[in-house]
């Protein structure tokens, strides 16, 4: 395999301090697989642009490492069109010739921390072979299980006190706010979200509500309207493979409905490429740009997140809404077998299962987005749709009792019609826990002339327990008796999702159980 790898990948590995902790991970894992690393001949040209010729020199010498790739592929009339598109400058001229390089076939991946090397690759249809460090963390983790050598904990809610301020992931918040290690420690007794990996600190959350008159936020231009908010403190993620930031915006997006917020903020600084992944993340989650937060410490972009039940849900763009759905669209009760379902719903796992097997040490339990595949002729689901998650009870089992009703999701997207199977993987990678050998033998090869297809849910929801169980769902009239399952989806009318609904949250009516 070869990958090649873009000038600002270098420089972060190369450089005299090291400004990424993920970039180690990144080499170990390139080793690990046996790739072959490349580097463009115009990355030398850039770096042979430094000021000091120590550094110049210091930097040839480690460049020597590198394969570098002899001939350059000639730019053909389509990735010519997306560069007039796209390129502004003489640097993104030279961004395109290095992608071209994959367009061309000559390299099998390109891997860039550059945005618009990965919006030029979208339009030329190799989104899938350009990753940044975090997407190719998340393939390599999630594909070579096996060879993952080191140990990620799951996200655990501690106090501050609790927490080695020392830690060297602490070190850019030093940089940023002078009176960093002041405020930490005056947080002591305050809870906040960490997650490890070998005894590191590889992602911290920090939370807080705001109610109305507490603040005045008159270092926030514009100036915020009185709200009661839920303000995003300290939040970090450095990239590991395990999708951490999504598991975190849960997290963040479950306090909120706790505390019944009515705006999700945070200021972040724009100054180091993890910080622009963290606003690419939470801008695809639906925050946006409301301005600047000016302190001694400089400024800081200011981003918003309405967060209310009111609000016009997108049911087009589920995600820029998530976690509110819409009772207008259709809803659907899906099977999930037992062994598939806990994996992909941590949160809702049955009370009988061992909690300590689910630790979020794996991409498909971190992410808000799930892959459910199937071969059901129905294929009518549409984005914006309700799907709640039915687990048919374990072997051995009295499955009246033991099968549940255990998740609320919303239909993101729906994937059909694929041309081959690396298509189709690359719809359900990281999305699911089932194996890429699986995923071709049992999925895709299980019925040559109907292929499946995938719909990617949002997992918005768990049912409090106890959750409702197919003796309930009959008791409730949605189905007719234990026979009368269906094998793909149950469409359910306005009425019977009501209530359900009403059956699962409301204790009173529960308790007439």
């Amino acid at each position: 395999m070869k990958v090649l790898l873009d000038t600002n990948i270098i420089i972060h590995r190369e450089a005299h301090r090291l400004s990424r902790l993920d970039i180690g991970q990144l080499f170990n894992w390139l080793d690990k697989l046996r790739y072959d690393k490349y580097i463009h001949p115009l990355t030398v040209q850039e770096l042979n642009t430094y000021k000091d010729p120590n550094s110049t020199k210091l930097m040839n010498i480690k460049i020597e490492s590198y394969n570098t790739l002899k001939h350059q592929a000639p730019l053909g009339d389509k990735i010519r069109q997306v560069s007039k598109q796209i390129d502004t400058s003489h640097n993104d001229i030279n961004d395109t010739q290095i992608l071209n390089e994959v367009f061309e076939d000559r390299v099998d991946i390109l891997i860039s921390e550059d945005k618009k090397m990965h919006t030029k690759a979208k339009l030329l249809g190799i989104e899938d072979r350009v990753f940044k460090i975090q997407s190719f963390l998340e393939k390599a983790t999630a594909e070579n299980p096996g060879l993952v050598s080191y140990k990620v904990l799951a996200i655990k809610k501690v106090d501050f006190a609790e927490v080695n301020l020392k830690d060297p992931f602490f070190d850019s918040f030093r940089s940023d706010y002078s009176d960093f290690d002041k405020w930490f420690n005056s947080k002591s007794e305050k809870p906040c979200y960490v997650c490890y990996s070998d005894n590191n600190i590889t992602a911290f959350l920090y939370i807080k509500v705001e109610r109305v008159g507490e603040e005045s936020y008159s270092d926030i231009t514009p100036i915020f309207k009185p709200k009661k908010r839920l303000k995003i403190g300290t939040l970090k993620v450095t990239g590991n493979g395990y999708k951490i930031g999504e598991r975190f915006l849960k997290t963040i997006f479950d306090n909120a409905l706790l505390f019944k917020v009515e705006e999700i903020y945070v200021t972040i600084f724009n100054k180091r490429s993890e910080q622009e992944q963290l606003i690419e993340m939470l801008e695809e989650w639906g925050f946006v740009k409301h301005g600047i937060k000016t302190s001694q410490n400089g400024d800081e972009l200011v981003y918003v997140r309405p967060f209310s039940k009111s609000l016009s849900v997108n049911i087009e763009s589920p995600k820029l809404t998530f976690p509110f759905f819409s009772r207008e669209t259709d809803k659907y009760i899906i099977r999930i077998e037992p062994q598939y379902h806990t994996e992909l719903f941590p949160d809702s796992i049955n009370t009988r299962e061992d909690k300590t097997k689910y630790i979020e040490n794996e991409p498909h339990r971190n992410r808000i987005s799930k892959a459910y595949i199937s071969h059901s002729p129905d294929r009518n689901l549409k984005s914006g749709d309700i799907v709640l998650i039915y687990r048919i009870g374990d072997e051995g089992t009295k499955k009246t009792f033991t099968s549940t009703i255990t998740s609320i999701c919303i239909v993101e997207s729906i994937k059909n019609n694929f041309k081959s199977f690396d298509d189709f993987f690359n719809a359900c990678n990281r999305r699911t826990m089932i194996s890429k050998a699986d995923l071709k033998n049992k999925w895709w090869g299980k019925f040559p002339n109907y292929k499946p297809f995938v719909i990617n849910l949002l997992y918005a929801h768990s049912f409090p327990t106890p959750k409702p169980t197919l003796n309930d769902l009959i008791n409730l009239k949605i189905f007719a008796d234990n026979r009368s399952l269906p094998k793909g989806f149950a469409k359910l009318t306005n009425q019977q999702f009501n209530d359900l609904i009403r059956f699962a949250f409301n204790k009173e009516y529960k308790n007439k159980r």
